[in-house]
């Protein structure tokens, strides 16, 4: 597989980062949410990549390497065997909820010889875990799934994902691999630290939180918060929520998306088991850049050679809390793979990747890496 790599800026325009031919099968554009609005970005995309399929995702920062592009990146995958893609799509306002539109983008997919799915959604009106779950529902359990939510910064007012077409809100779009010579490796790793007491989730539907031991969630995580409570819901990306069906299952982070006074609950990208437990967490600046590097090296274990590609998708709540030194948590992926693997992706309002049970979720405020070979 041979890839390449272009980016936008509003003073160069389009320039190569690493060349590749002219008509890739596949371009994955990652861009902040107001620039890939402008139409005429797409327009010169098509110029440039006519004959290829072009997918199109707002964000929180791009990945090129190690550095990180507040503009568009663009990606280009073009096979060199008898590999090939299958592109299938839907807008969550065509379907009755977030696990019927997974259900429904899966079975556009045909399953002979698929082999992976990367799954590129909205991240503000659709229920990640959901869409996951009806996702997996109709595929083969062979079928390994990756992928993520879309971003606006930190904004949270809205985001946009397109297919060959001008990126909108409301938009799932799934990209089947097929072919015995594509390799697949993918892993997700957090770093943050869990503090407080565990307290157990007394009232939650879907991805709202109401009640924790009772009381209401949100006067209790603004009593924790203080006076970052005031920069609510941007400021909860910096104290993620843990939470875990039993008392002895592994926990999954959760982002707060949004907050609703009157019903004093949290909106979150993912379920909130209820019944389960659900403990406050906290950045560890040195876990997290080893979390990165762990996430790396899990997805090079189980691809057993080094990828062509790597996506990295982090999360937004890593990229504020990282700061300046954002871009350690990026070096610290290539020193896993080496100079022959190109770093593609972007900061985003979810991650998608195999959980400890081997089956994809939801994950938030993790790297989650999706390595991929053509042998």
């Amino acid at each position: 597989m041979k890839v390449g790599q272009k980016n936008w800026t509003p003073k160069s325009g389009w320039k190569d980062i690493k060349f590749n031919e002219l008509n890739p099968h596949l371009v994955l554009v990652f861009g902040e949410r107001l620039v890939l609005e402008n139409p005429e970005r797409f327009i010169e995309l098509k110029e440039i990549y006519p004959n290829s399929k072009i997918i199109l995702v707002s964000t929180a920062g791009n990945i090129e390497g190690t550095n990180l592009n507040d503009q568009i990146t663009a990606t280009s995958l073009s096979f060199e065997k008898d590999s090939s893609i299958q592109i299938s799509k839907i807008n969550i306002e065509l379907t009755a909820n977030s696990y019927e539109a997974g259900i429904a983008v899966a079975k556009k997919l045909k399953v002979k010889d698929l082999k992976h799915i990367l799954l590129l959604s909205d991240g503000h009106l659709v229920n990640g875990s959901e869409l996951v779950k009806g996702l997996l529902s109709v595929l083969p359990k062979s079928v390994t799934v990756s992928g993520s939510l879309a971003a606006d910064g930190s904004r949270f007012e809205k985001t946009i994902v397109g297919e060959n077409s001008q990126p909108k809100e409301g938009e799932i779009v799934a990209i089947g691999f097929y072919g015995e010579n594509l390799k697949f490796g993918s892993a997700s790793y957090g770093g943050w630290d869990p503090f407080g007491i565990e307290r157990k989730i007394t009232k939650a539907i879907d991805n709202r939180l109401y009640e924790l031991n009772g009381k209401p969630a949100l006067d209790l995580y603004k009593q924790y918060l203080g006076e970052y409570s005031k920069n609510l819901p941007s400021s909860a990306l910096l104290f993620p929520l843990a939470v875990k069906k039993k008392a002895d299952s592994p926990y999954i982070v959760r982002t707060i998306l949004s907050i609703d006074e009157k019903d004093k609950a949290m909106v979150f990208a993912g379920d909130i088991p209820e019944g389960g437990y659900a403990q406050l967490m906290k950045a560890n600046f040195d876990r997290l850049i080893d979390g990165a590097s762990q996430a790396a090296q899990q997805s090079l274990n189980e691809l057993g050679t080094k990828p062509d590609l790597a996506l990295l998708v982090s999360c937004v709540g890593r990229r504020l809390v990282l700061d300046q030194k954002v871009e350690e948590e990026l070096e610290s992926v290539h020193e896993v793979f080496g100079n022959d693997t190109l770093l593609t992706g972007f900061y985003s309002y979810g991650e998608i990747s195999p959980a400890e049970d081997k089956f994809s979720d939801l994950h938030n405020q993790t790297m989650t890496i999706t390595a991929i070979k053509e042998v």
